[in-house]
């Protein structure tokens, strides 16, 4: 199982998964707005979306998880 991790704080600007999506290895998942920039986020292995946790508009901190991979 793999948690997919904000790098850094910011906003969700876009969720592009949804729960029971498979996923790639480097497959963005979220686009975090920080500072004015877009920072995408990705998977690190191949798998299924078993857990979204964050919504479009939701505050992340560094290190939350994001998204559950089985």
């Amino acid at each position: 199982m793999q948690e997919v991790k904000a790098n850094m704080a910011g906003s969700v600007w876009k969720v592009n998964v949804r729960e029971g999506e498979k996923v790639e290895a480097d497959q963005d998942v979220v686009i975090l707005e920080s500072m004015k920039m877009e920072i995408p986020i990705a998977a690190e292995d191949d798998g299924t979306v078993i857990k979204l946790k964050v919504s479009e508009g939701d505050f992340v901190n560094e290190e939350d998880v994001i998204a559950v991979i089985e």
